[in-house]
């Protein structure tokens, strides 16, 4: 923890001015105040980073994000700015809310701005090209920090939804469990409530993968198949999940609780979730090309697909959903022959590889 900033006084930082980034500064602007009114907790101040200062005016000038969530009200304590040197001085806690495969990057930028005694947390839910990192362990890699001061907030949080501070859980995981409770606290809202874990490779594994098997249900859904394939392709897809988290050495638990099975449903069934989406246009019969035109936010599970697949090659996990989804982004493969494929390989009891 910081020794520059007194025990009752808390930076936090949000790096990424997009909706879940935007959205989590928020969840933490509104803790603060809950707990300042209850009289519990430290004073926190929230600095939230983004790239394009007509978006950081909007939260300054009127507390909203209109390019993301026209007409909900932000927290009006939230401050907004595009110096990351200004938003990350004196950080005690970083929150990283970029796309997956840009963190590298960024944090090459960041990195002499980051205090060394803070504490950082990703919100990204994907794993790295070529290296085929998790997050966290991208985070330890290019920040050298130890995994005590690392932490992945992670579950069925649909941005547009928490924003309009509609009830939500989420999983706040880290090695060090006191790392974690001491988050927990700052997260928790009287819309928010984040349980703990000390399981982040479970937590950051079921993140990733949910992203991959939401955008085969919403292949399902844009070709007009019902409940029945769609409720097949979550089951198995958890399967697929648990099958390379617990090779990686995770506990098969957490991918039936919050972030594993809950964030599954959410991706997979709402319409808020970008890589459903994604996917339904591609299995109505849109190219690749042109469903990426029209896509304006980031569908993680896309690029992302490659590297979780040879992830779990490279560990011996038969991952099918994962392979075919791939195809289908990268190679060229059809929904029809995709599906095709999935439904003829042959016959298994239903708990395999585990």
């Amino acid at each position: 923890m910081s020794e520059h900033m007194s025990a009752d006084k808390v930076k936090v930082a949000v790096l990424g001015s997009g909706s879940w980034g935007t959205t989590f500064a928020n969840v933490v602007a509104d803790a603060a105040d809950l707990a300042g009114r209850s009289g519990e907790g430290p004073t926190v101040e929230v600095v939230l980073w983004g790239r394009r200062a007509s978006v950081v005016d909007a939260i300054n000038d009127s507390a909203q994000n209109p390019e993301y969530f026209p007409g909900v009200l932000l927290n009006a304590g939230l401050r907004a700015t595009t110096d990351p040197a200004e938003a990350l001085v004196e950080a005690r806690v970083v929150v990283l809310a970029v796309p997956s495969q840009s963190l590298r990057a960024n944090l090459a930028v960041w990195k002499e701005h980051i205090p060394s005694d803070a504490v950082v947390v990703s919100l990204m839910k994907g794993v790295e090209l070529g290296t085929l990192m998790r997050m966290s362990q991208v985070i330890a890699e290019a920040l050298e920090f130890p995994e005590e001061r690392i932490a992945v907030v992670s579950g069925p949080n649909l941005a547009g939804e928490i924003a309009e501070r509609q009830p939500a859980t989420a999983v706040v995981a880290c090695p060090h469990e006191e790392t974690a409770v001491f988050l927990q606290g700052l997260f928790k809202s009287a819309y928010f409530r984040p349980y703990t874990s000390t399981d982040l490779v479970g937590v950051e594994i079921g993140g990733a993968m949910k992203n991959v098997i939401g955008l085969a249900v919403g292949v399902a859904e844009g070709m007009g198949f019902g409940d029945n394939t769609k409720a097949s392709l979550i089951t198995r897809g958890l399967a697929e999940t648990t099958r390379l988290a617990v090779t990686l050495g995770a506990d098969e638990h957490t991918l039936s609780g919050l972030a594993g099975m809950g964030d599954l449903v959410a991706t997979c069934s709402s319409p808020l979730s970008r890589n459903r989406t994604f996917g339904e246009k591609l299995g109505a019969g849109k190219t690749l090309e042109q469903v990426i035109a029209e896509t304006s936010q980031t569908a993680e599970g896309v690029k992302s697909s490659e590297s979780i697949l040879e992830l779990g090659w490279a560990h011996g996990v038969d991952m099918p959903i994962t392979e075919s989804v791939v195809k289908m982004m990268h190679h060229d493969l059809s929904p029809a022959q995709a599906l095709a494929q999935f439904m003829s390989r042959s016959t298994k009891p239903e708990r395999y590889g585990v």
